[in-house]
């Protein structure tokens, strides 16, 4: 039996989300007769760019610029959730609840949180959305770095920042589970939408066998699937996420280079 690191590692709260990925992961392998390997040595770069990569689940953004050409997309998830639909999402820009502010021209000059600089989710599409606000090339005052989307979620609600942006993915699941950790949080805004992240394989594995493999381990267990909200994964190919690149080149066009 082939031996191959598979890991999903994208979304991991709640805890039910967590688990229901790690039973459709392994039933998955099952179905492509895969033993899995043990990844936790490596960092997710070392992990998406492995010669033993089996399936693993990256941001649109990195595809697109550190990883283009050196992997393989083998599709992308279409989530049941109430701000994606049809193998897309968004971000949500979220503010405290208490804070006066409305509106994402009332947060220019503000302190912005990412939770790095390589997240579509969380910087380009936040980027692409305030671009046309943006004055002299700049829209926040400062910019703190989070190094995640709960943990911008919690620097927000405890005013180490005023304004993030949250993969709506992310959000919704918290959401769902009325999760402590949006409590005393609103919705500013929500930016456009992109594909949703993509699972992803060497360039040499068979893409098509791993979703097949995905879609049949979902029919498997409907649990698993209603826990995770996904219908299914559609097939997809690295170009679908230009789009990203596109908005990247928007927010440039329009004087905002960096955050």
């Amino acid at each position: 039996m082939p031996q191959r690191f598979a890991e999903l590692l994208m979304y991991v709260a709640p805890a039910r989300v967590q688990e229901a990925q790690e039973k459709w992961l392994l039933q998955a392998l099952d179905i492509l007769g895969v033993e899995r390997l043990d990844a936790q040595a490596l960092d997710l770069k070392q992990l998406w760019l492995s010669p033993q990569l089996l399936l693993a689940q990256t941001c649109g953004y990195p595809l697109m610029t550190a990883l283009r050409g050196q992997v393989q997309v083998v599709g992308r998830p279409v989530y049941q959730l109430a701000h994606s639909a049809d193998g897309n999402h968004c971000s949500l820009l979220v503010a405290r609840a208490d804070d006066a502010r409305q509106t994402l021209e009332a947060f220019r000059g503000s302190h912005g949180v990412l939770n790095s600089r390589d997240s579509n989710s969380g910087m380009n599409l936040l980027r692409h959305t305030l671009a046309p606000l943006q004055q002299d090339g700049r829209f926040f005052a400062q910019v703190s770095l989070s190094g995640g989307h709960r943990n911008s979620l919690a620097r927000i609600k405890a005013g180490e920042g005023d304004l993030a942006a949250i993969d709506s993915v992310t959000f919704d699941y918290l959401a769902r589970d009325q999760s402590e950790e949006i409590a005393g949080i609103k919705v500013i805004a929500r930016t456009a939408a992109g594909p949703c992240l993509p699972f992803i394989t060497r360039l040499d594995n068979d893409g098509a066998a791993i979703r097949r493999a995905l879609n049949q381990a979902l029919e498997a267990l409907p649990d698993v699937a209603q826990t995770l909200a996904i219908s299914e994964v559609l097939p997809t190919a690295e170009g679908d996420y230009q789009v990203l690149l596109d908005y990247e080149r928007d927010a440039h066009r329009q004087g905002l280079s960096t955050l």
